[in-house]
Formats: structure tokens, C-alpha cells, sequence
């Protein structure tokens, strides 16, 4: 009986051993499958990173353009605003002097009409003669 047993564990253990060997080789297809599809994805993201990090470049370069021409257009504006701000000084400035050359040639016009008038005067009832 002893035989029996003896046996029946040795086939039972052979049955094992063949199952695990046979698991070991799909396991070890599995990892060259896995070590394959791992190379193939490396070789194929390798020229896709470098793509990304060109437009990463790229991107980097016109978002500096698109900084750098807005600085620019704040400039023009700024330039814009104080060329408007010296556009109203000089229109006050020109009201002020025109307008004291107004009151200036009023009063001279109205001093010459008044002494003429004088003189007209002075000349009439004088009598002009001498």
C-alpha cells in the first residue's frame, strides 16, 4: 500500500512539476512579449518627446514675440497719451497767448481810434490854422 501511495505522489508531484514548467515558459513568452511591446513603445515615443519638446520651444518663442509686442503696444499707447497730454497744453498755451494778443490789439485799436478822434477834434474846433 505504501507503493501505491508512493506512487500516486509521484505522478501527482510530476503533474506539478510539468504544470509549473508549463506556466514558466508562457510566463517567460509573456515577458519577452512585454520586454518587446516596451522597446517598441520606447522607439515610438523617443520621436514623439522630441516633437513635444520642439513645440514646447516653439510655443515658448511666440509666447516671448506676443510678451515682447505687447510691451511695445504699451509703449505706443503711453507715448500716444503723453503726445495728447503735450496736444492740450499747447492748444491752452495758444488760447492764453491768443487771447491776450486779442485784448492787447483791442486796447491799442481802441487807444488810436480814441486819439484820432482827439485829434480830429482838437484839429476842428481849433480851427487847424496856426
Amino acid at each position: 500500500m505504501n507503493q501505491i501511495w508512493f506512487a500516486l505522489i509521484t505522478i501527482a508531484f510530476l503533474i506539478v512539476v510539468c504544470f509549473l514548467v508549463y506556466v514558466l515558459l508562457e510566463l517567460r513568452k509573456s515577458a519577452r512579449a512585454l520586454t518587446d511591446f516596451l522597446r517598441t513603445t520606447e522607439d515610438s515615443l523617443k520621436p514623439a518627446l522630441e516633437e513635444l519638446q520642439q513645440t514646447l520651444k516653439s510655443m515658448r518663442k511666440v509666447t516671448d514675440d506676443v510678451n515682447s509686442f505687447t510691451e511695445d503696444i504699451r509703449l505706443v499707447s503711453g507715448s500716444a497719451r503723453d503726445i495728447g497730454q503735450n496736444l492740450k497744453k499747447i492748444s491752452v498755451l495758444l488760447n492764453e497767448v491768443s487771447s491776450d494778443a486779442i485784448i492787447k490789439v483791442s486796447g491799442l485799436r481802441v487807444g488810436i481810434r480814441t486819439a484820432l478822434e482827439v485829434l480830429i477834434k482838437n484839429f476842428l474846433t481849433k480851427g487847424g490854422t496856426k
